[in-house]
């Protein structure tokens, strides 16, 4: 491999350069759209293709302009491809190895200076407001320098820069190989970037420091080169959906143009974001790329994209399944219910003054024989509470003895007497009780009072 800025060997050129390209900007609001024109610029021994992308949500200041309003991100864009153009010409040589981390410093203090510049003329108050997500003026950047290692050879030398989460791809006859890195907080492989949101690291500005990264690959012709925002491959179901989405629209084209109009109507149909793309062929026509990728579209179309759909099919069969039987379960829950629900409420609906109906009677209020009774004379007999005793009398036994053969029917009745009864019974048994003694004056001598 020779070293960076050493003279290239001079041969007679025989093997075909770049020959298809092709590049568009899609903004999803006209005249608005954030991302740049691409560049794409040719020649028989070298080749340079770049994307921008403003970054919107960091760089949403909107500033007066002659063209009118803009935000920082529109203008970001913009200013940082019209430096990188005119450094880059300038830079590649076809008779010199370029020097790709001196070109990535160049790039940096350029598109810095630009930046600052351009900041300066717009004359913008300064924010009060501080945050690391917001930035003056930033863009993304994705680049590919091709230079021919020999002229007349098939080998090339790629001369990757890039700043932010812009993407450069080769495709060759393996598939799709991507080349830079995507500059993120939370860095993931490309899958998982798609599937998990994460803020840019690592941005072109004009008030925050930025490094423009660089990677040297070398690529054998025939092949394809293709530098993409992500508007283009971020809104995809799969790293291996945006390859095929670029090869299947190469089978169908009849030319460049038609390649890339089939691009453009498939990307804009699933994006949320602006879209800009170049593309380069090396060393092969159109028919020869079709010849040279169509084999690899079948492979990926067999191996990768078919397993893939079948369970997104099936993942959608079943949920279509699962939110029927969801509908069926909450139609069987209010059928049953309805049924339900009138004898669950039957009191409910009811106003205050509606009579309850009656319900059986626990216990009956009639005494034994029809007549009716003092209060608590239905309770049973062994609940019933005895009269209390007269003072210094014995107290009555818990049962009345029977009467024996002979006795008067009008002896002391054994439950509910009368007090004159109990007063008859007494004087029968007078006798018994002894006579008082009077204290002087005649009152009674145990405090009771005189008969």
């Amino acid at each position: 491999m020779s070293e960076p800025g050493t003279a290239l060997p001079r041969a007679a050129a025989s093997a075909p350069g770049p020959t298809v390209s092709f590049g568009f900007n899609l903004g999803k609001i006209p005249d608005q759209g954030e991302d740049s024109d691409p560049i794409l610029r040719i020649g028989r021994d070298l080749a340079l293709l770049a994307v921008f992308d403003g970054m919107g949500g960091a760089g949403g200041t909107v500033y007066e302009t002659p063209d009118g309003p803009r935000t920082g991100a529109y203008l970001a864009s913009r200013v940082a491809r019209d430096v990188v153009e005119r450094r880059m010409v300038e830079l590649l040589e076809p008779d010199w190895y370029l020097d790709g981390r001196a070109a990535a410093e160049d790039l940096r203090r350029s598109m810095r200076a630009a930046l600052l510049e351009r900041l300066e003329e717009l004359k913008a108050p300064k924010s009060g407001l501080r945050s690391r997500l917001l930035r003056a003026l930033p863009t993304t950047m994705a680049l590919v320098a091709l230079q021919r290692l020999q002229p007349g050879g098939d080998r090339w030398a790629g001369h990757v820069l890039w700043a932010g989460d812009s993407r450069a791809y080769v495709f060759d006859a393996d598939g799709a190989h991507q080349l830079t890195t995507d500059d993120l907080r939370d860095p993931g492989d490309a899958m998982s970037n798609l599937r998990h949101d994460s803020v840019v690291s690592n941005a072109v500005s004009a008030d925050t420091d930025f490094e423009v990264r660089y990677r040297r690959v070398e690529l054998e012709a025939p092949f394809l080169v293709v530098c993409a925002t992500d508007g283009c491959f971020g809104y995809v179901r799969s790293p291996m959906h945006f390859e095929h989405l670029v090869l299947a629209h190469l089978r169908d084209a009849r030319s460049a143009d038609t390649w890339s109009a089939g691009l453009q109507a498939d990307i804009t149909a699933v994006t949320g974001d602006d879209a800009a793309m170049a593309a380069l062929g090396v060393g092969a026509d159109l028919r020869e790329l079709k010849a040279l990728l169509g084999p690899r579209l079948t492979t990926l179309e067999t191996e990768a994209l078919a397993p893939l759909d079948a369970a997104v099919d099936a993942v959608r069969d079943a949920e279509a399944a699962l939110e029927a039987l969801r509908r069926r379960e909450a139609e069987t829950t209010a059928e049953v219910w309805q049924a339900y629900k009138p004898g669950y409420e039957r009191y409910l609906h009811q106003s205050d003054d509606e009579t309850v109906p009656e319900g059986p009677r626990a216990v009956s209020d009639a005494v034994p024989g029809g007549a009716a009774g003092p209060a608590g004379a239905g309770a049973p007999e062994d609940l019933a509470e005895p009269a209390p005793a007269e003072a210094g009398s014995p107290p009555a036994p818990a049962h009345a003895p029977a009467p024996e053969a002979g006795a008067s029917e009008e002896g002391p009745p054994t439950g509910g007497a009368t007090s004159d009864a109990a007063g008859r019974s007494a004087a029968a048994e007078g006798d018994a009780a002894p006579p008082s003694e009077e204290a002087p004056g005649g009152a009674p001598t145990d405090g009771s009072a005189a008969s």
